[in-house]
């Protein structure tokens, strides 16, 4: 008899993919009570949490310059002005302390960057 198996690696390389594919569908945003006990963590707690919050803004930013080139109308319009990922934190703050009582603890932090997004740069 003469068969050629499946090689182990494509068998365990597709089991990776389908468990990826699986846990990714159920990833959800930091909350804002994770992202400040992250900051909470240890010494380097408030890099992460830096780091994070660069990630979330350029995130927001491209989803929003991807619906905007099919056709949505455009909300965040930086038109030529800085937006350097070390203006994560003070966006990300002075939303927070703009609208205190809005956010509570369990929303997710793209919300608050995206609206800090469309507060700093408006079209």
């Amino acid at each position: 008899m003469n068969y050629s198996p499946m090689p182990s690696t494509w068998l365990i390389t597709g089991a990776l993919a389908l468990t990826g594919t699986l846990l990714a569908g159920q990833a959800c945003a930091m909350s804002l009570r994770e992202l400040q006990a992250l900051e909470m963590t240890n010494q380097q707690g408030e890099n992460h949490a830096n780091y994070y919050l660069i990630g979330v803004m350029e995130g927001a930013l491209e989803a929003h310059l991807h619906v905007a080139r099919n056709g949505a109308k455009a909300v965040v319009c930086p038109k030529g002005r800085d937006l350097e990922p070390s203006m994560a934190r003070n966006l990300y703050d002075a939303e927070r302390q703009r609208h205190a009582d809005v956010y509570e603890a369990d929303m997710p932090v793209p919300l608050v960057m995206t609206n800090a997004l469309k507060q700093a740069y408006p079209c």
